[in-house]
């Protein structure tokens, strides 16, 4: 083991050398002309899983952009781990508040600064090049590898989701490592194991035939924007409840172990109040604000529209009002349960002096892994041994639906080995990645590697 920490060491430089020319490629996956450079971009992890020492390595074409899978089977008798990433980005708008152009990567103090720096091509790499020492240092792997990268994961993954159901008998392995999440601060080694899920709703309320005038017909017919403003005040009650029946009822109770290591992650709601420029936090009233922002569920209005909202005035009653709303969820709501619960509530809380529809967009499961699970003690370990400090345990309050289809579809615990720090301007412009980070993310997996080779 000594040998391939020394290796990659040795290698640092070349590794980040690499990393930039994959972040050159502008894989922007939601744009269709960039999907030349998708195919581009799909060829280049091929051939860097090869030079890792996979044995397969297949290029899948899909509906949308492809994916990329790799194998090496060492042994029948060794734990297979499955690494997932993407290696599609986001679009990089507007353009002008980057210091540097997006696809052509600088070091700077300490970082290396492009779009895909983090998210997830650097993250993704580290595992890439702990793979590879470990083949270039022995000539085998501790454990059996899958590598799954896809291209569509900021698009949704529907592609992927189709390849699982599919492909489930070949990528079956005894745990999923994937590096696509924060650290909970700066050189704190991180292993989140539960995401919240989502459930966004549209809501459309309908008065007259057409935009009234509101001196000819106001006072006399129900306008869309009132009413749905009173819908939506209605929602959650003053203790900072939603106030859907049954909302509740298959919510699971933070326990005691959990609410302890919460209260070690030395959080201030002060700094955090600071860093997001509000004088008072809000929420459910008799929770932590990580309680709230983690393990209970919430709801939002994410957007109005209706009647005039350019500049000046204009005096209409609208025809139409509508809103977009979400709800984050927790193990064990049922999204597509809440969804009808929803809009009965909707519906009972409208006067009859307006018509209301509601839509469901889209919903993704909540997912918590148990974190007495060998693969996930061997991965904080692994961290801790690479940071060189404890490894601390989060929930993310955000969701990312793949991983709850990946743990279904293989059943096996995912590794949300997060490498990323949430001020890395993700999805914005200037996205950068810490050099440091990157390296010891390639330590981290490299022991994660050897240590789990003897735990099953």
């Amino acid at each position: 083991m000594d040998n391939v920490i020394s290796h990659i060491e040795a290698n640092f430089n070349n590794y980040v050398e690499e990393l930039k020319d994959y972040i050159r490629i502008p894989s922007i996956s939601t744009l269709e002309s960039h999907k030349p450079e998708m195919q581009r971009c799909a060829e280049f992890v091929q051939k860097k899983l090869f030079d890792a020492g996979m044995t397969k390595a297949e290029i899948f074409q899909t509906a949308g952009h492809p994916i990329v899978y790799g194998e090496r089977i060492e042994s029948t008798d060794l734990p297979t781990v499955l690494i997932y990433g993407h290696y599609d980005v986001q679009p990089v708008d507007p353009l002008d508040l980057w210091n540097n152009p997006p696809f052509e990567p600088i070091i700077s103090d300490g970082k290396i600064w492009a779009r895909g720096a983090n998210d997830d091509k650097g993250q993704a790499y580290t595992h890439f090049k702990a793979v590879e020492a470990f083949y270039q240092v022995n000539g085998k792997l501790p454990v059996n590898v899958k590598f799954l990268i896809e291209g569509e994961e900021e698009i949704g993954s529907s592609n992927l989701s189709k390849f699982l159901k599919e492909q489930s008998e070949l990528l079956k392995c005894d745990a999923i490592l994937i590096s696509d999440t924060s650290m909970y601060d700066v050189g704190v080694p991180t292993i989140t194991y539960g995401l919240r899920g989502l459930l966004y709703m549209e809501v459309e309320v309908t008065g007259p035939n057409r935009d009234l005038h509101s001196g000819s017909f106001g006072g006399s017919v129900a306008n869309p924007i009132n009413e749905l403003a009173k819908i939506i005040s209605k929602l959650q009650d003053k203790n900072g409840k939603a106030t859907i029946p049954n909302f509740y009822k298959d919510v699971q109770k933070l326990t005691k172990t959990e609410r302890e290591n919460f209260k070690k992650l030395k959080h201030s709601d002060k700094e955090f109040a600071k860093e997001v420029d509000v004088k008072l936090l809000q929420g459910e009233a008799g929770f932590s604000t990580l309680e709230r922002l983690w393990v209970r569920p919430t709801l939002d209005c994410n957007g109005i529209v209706g009647g005039f909202t350019e500049k000046g005035a204009k005096t209409v009653l609208p025809s139409k009002a509508l809103a977009k709303i979400s709800m984050r969820l927790v193990p064990d709501q049922d999204p597509k349960k809440i969804a009808k619960d929803f809009e009965k509530h909707i519906k009972s809380l409208a006067p009859k002096s307006v018509k209301v529809d509601v839509r469901m967009i889209h919903y993704g499961y909540p997912v918590v892994a148990p974190v007495n699970n060998d693969a996930i003690k061997a991965a904080a370990e692994a961290c801790s041994k690479a940071f060189g400090r404890k490894t601390v345990f989060t929930r993310e309050g955000g969701s990312i639906p793949i991983v709850v289809d990946l743990m279904k579809s293989l059943k096996a615990p995912a590794i949300l080995m997060g490498l990323g720090i949430d001020s890395d301007n993700i999805h914005s412009p200037n996205e950068h990645f810490r050099l440091e980070n990157f390296q010891k993310g390639i330590l981290s997996s490299a022991y994660f590697l050897n240590e789990f080779s003897k735990r099953k």
